[in-house]
């Protein structure tokens, strides 16, 4: 059953999303006693990077206090970027994974695990044991990515990330060595 509540918020906040070219993927509206938590999450092409959520957190909470679907009572806004948890329902979902292993459950079928090579609007190629298996979106019951280590990274923004310096002293450590601590004393 839809959240009315939920769905006001939603026609709120989207506008204020689009121009950060952010997509909003969820309202998440909860109580714990007398306590309200409002959970937004949104996604991008390329990742939502620390800086543009706080950008988003920002316009999200003037589209809020200019409307009215949250009313007078408090809350705790939290936005947060889509995550791995969260299933792919949608085409762009299946884009921004390009890359990644996924777990497929069919309508009519067993589970399928395979790397997500390619998608369009209709459906997404998957390599599943080596072979190359295409999906429409209409056979997916539910999929979610599977998180892997030291798998290789899906595409990102084309940021580059500075390397990290090795702290001062012998590699691997943080503490300095005897003969740097006497360089700067």
């Amino acid at each position: 059953m839809a959240d009315p509540q939920a769905d006001r918020v939603e026609d709120e906040v989207r506008g204020a999303l689009t121009p950060l070219g952010l997509d909003l993927e969820a309202v998440e509206l909860s109580r714990s006693g007398s306590k309200r938590l409002l959970r937004i999450a949104v996604d991008a092409d390329g990742g939502v990077p620390i800086d543009l959520i706080t950008d988003a957190t920002r316009v999200v909470s003037a589209a809020l206090d200019e409307g009215s679907a949250m009313g007078e009572e408090p809350y705790t806004l939290e936005v947060t970027s889509r995550g791995l948890d969260r299933p792919l329902t949608e085409p762009r979902h299946w884009r921004r994974n390009a890359g990644r292993l996924v777990a497929v459950t069919l309508h009519d079928g067993p589970s399928v695990t395979g790397r997500v090579v390619g998608s369009d609007e209709t459906g997404v190629e998957l390599t599943v044991k080596g072979q190359q298996r295409r999906l429409e979106y209409s056979e997916v019951a539910r999929a979610l990515v599977t998180p892997e280590l030291g798998a290789p990274k899906a595409p990102t923004t084309g940021r580059s990330k500075q390397p990290r310096r090795p702290a001062q002293g012998r590699p691997g450590t943080s503490r300095p060595t005897d003969r740097n601590r006497e360089k700067d004393s």
